[in-house]
């Protein structure tokens, strides 16, 4: 099951994440520290406003959001 993941998206889907769900808990983005590409994903290293930090990739094959804590 995809991690839920909120995103801006413009001209493309997924242009950057704004807000995604952790723990049952909305936790909303403050700032993108990085984010990459890699083959079929897009990539993101977050801050929270609670100050946490996430990676959250997006699969674009497979159209599923990850999130892990690094």
């Amino acid at each position: 099951m995809s991690d839920q993941v909120f995103c801006h998206s413009g001209y493309e889907y997924a242009e950057r994440p704004t807000a995604f769900i952790w723990q049952d808990q909305r936790l909303e983005i403050a700032t993108i520290q990085a984010r990459w590409q890699k083959p079929g994903f897009k990539c993101f290293r977050i801050n929270t406003t609670d100050e946490q930090i996430f990676e959250l990739c997006y699969n674009q094959t497979a159209d599923e959001w990850l999130i892990q804590q690094p």
